[in-house]
């Protein structure tokens, strides 16, 4: 017997600034960010079996579905939990890969928490946030759901409720390779702590922006075209980027302006997570 649970939200992700504060002894590097969660949302389907079985429909065509996170997510919280059910997992793509919006790492979350409620498991937050770390860096703070101010390897949230801008979004439909970015010889990697009141003061930036746009030039053109708009700043690290503005209505008259390669679109940072809505809607059914 199979049951179906659809349409559960994986939000795309923007860090409002990135400070790389050192490298540790394990090469994990230190840093320093905010979260806020984004447009485009990824959709995750759930059929829900008795055979202990877990099997992936759509995703990345290009990544096997024993390597997907998806996957990995779903198996670790059958492993931890001993339970007999398994999962059908059907993803429906549309936050785009390497882009710096979180895709792989949202889609785990969602998977968790899904899937901690559709078999019944009742692991609390800390357990599944635990988990979480496990398969990511990022993907705690989407189990989380709040934006929040993040330290160590990112993964130590602080929730926050900050300003809410209106963005234009741009995806040069370039994939980055992370690993390539944090390995870079000259990667800035001893940006100072800073304190929530030098970030709302506006003394931040992306200190990987620069490696980004040497190692990618039409990532630095195309961010150079945006900030010509509204001020700009490269997403994680990249290739997505963002202009922030105060109404939606400027955001929109920025797009109209936007002559650059790639897709632009227009959105509102959240502070909550469309993921804890539908959650709720479940948990009260």
């Amino acid at each position: 017997m199979t049951t179906a649970s659809l349409a559960w939200p994986a939000p795309g992700k923007i860090n409002r600034f990135l400070h790389i504060t050192g490298r540790r002894d394990d090469g994990y590097h230190s840093l320093q960010t905010l979260f806020q969660f984004v447009e485009p949302t990824d959709w995750l389907d759930f059929f829900i079996s008795d055979d202990q079985l877990i099997t992936r429909e759509g995703g990345l065509a290009n990544v096997n579905a024993e390597d997907d996170l998806v996957v990995r997510a779903a198996r670790a919280l059958q492993q931890h939990t001993g339970t007999a059910l398994g999962a059908r997992i059907r993803v429906h793509k549309h936050i785009p890969v390497g882009g710096g919006l979180g895709g792989g790492s949202s889609d785990a979350a969602t998977t968790l928490v899904a899937l901690n409620h559709l078999w019944g498991c009742q692991l609390n937050h800390a357990e599944l946030l635990k988990l979480g770390r496990q398969l990511g860096a990022d993907v705690p703070v989407f189990i989380q759901g709040q934006a929040a101010w993040a330290e160590g390897i990112g993964d130590a949230l602080n929730p926050m409720d900050v300003d809410r801008p209106w963005l234009l979004l741009v995806n040069p439909a370039i994939e980055v390779a992370t690993e390539a970015i944090f390995c870079d010889a000259k990667l800035t990697r001893n940006t100072a702590h800073i304190t929530i009141r030098a970030f709302e003061d506006g003394a931040v930036r992306n200190d990987c922006e620069q490696v980004v746009a040497r190692l990618y030039p039409q990532i630095g053109k195309s961010l150079a075209q945006l900030a010509a708009l509204g001020p700009a700043r490269l997403t994680g690290t990249g290739g997505c980027m963002f202009a922030r503005f105060a109404s939606q209505s400027a955001a929109r008259q920025a797009l109209a302006q936007w002559q650059g390669k790639g897709h632009p679109w227009v959105c509102q940072a959240l502070n909550h997570s469309p993921l804890l809505n539908r959650l709720e809607v479940e948990e009260h059914r």
